[in-house]
């Protein structure tokens, strides 16, 4: 059994909720998101507290029923706080620069690499090797931040490439001649 789907949410006065059979709308100063919720979850919202419950009891219905909890506390934290994700480009030559909602980087390949901003997004370049990435939604700015460090992954020998913040890089020794 999910212990997850067994503790509440609490929401903060400043946001609206809208709970139907199928959808669950929460509305906030920054912003608004939108959840369909699972058929085998039911999600109770009152006096500002959600609490969910699986539908059937079965181990899956527990599990999805965990699932839904944590993505809507993830929607409350996303529209009272935001999700803050920073990256770091490490390499001679490497840097990057935000021109026309586009993001331009230069990571060692012989042609710049430009990345289109999602909507929901606002990336920030502080210095020409870093790259501050801000969002309500925690599995846009995931997939956002995953999808710019798989142009230039890590490697392992000289640890060049796009890394999160303090990620640490496994590295390996290189080759000794005898």
């Amino acid at each position: 059994m999910s212990r997850i789907a067994k503790a509440v949410v609490i929401v903060p006065d400043i946001l609206k909720v809208t709970l139907s059979d199928f959808f669950l709308i929460i509305e906030g100063d920054k912003g608004k998101l939108l959840f369909k919720i699972n058929k085998f979850v039911n999600v109770n919202f009152l006096n500002n507290i959600f609490s969910f419950s699986p539908k059937v009891n079965s181990k899956h219905a527990w599990a999805c029923a965990g699932t839904v909890r944590s993505i809507v506390n993830s929607m409350v934290i996303g529209l009272t706080k935001g999700f803050i994700r920073r990256l770091q480009l490490v390499g001679v030559g490497y840097k990057a620069y935000l021109e026309n909602n586009y993001l331009n980087m230069f990571l060692g390949y012989s042609h710049p690499i430009k990345y289109l901003v999602p909507q929901n997004i606002s990336i920030e370049c502080p210095s020409s090797t870093d790259i501050l990435l801000k969002s309500i939604d925690k599995q846009l700015i995931g997939q956002v931040s995953a999808i710019i460090r798989s142009y230039k992954k890590p490697e392992v020998y000289k640890g060049k490439g796009i890394r999160y913040f303090n990620e640490t890089i496994l590295m390996k020794e290189a080759k000794k001649s005898k």
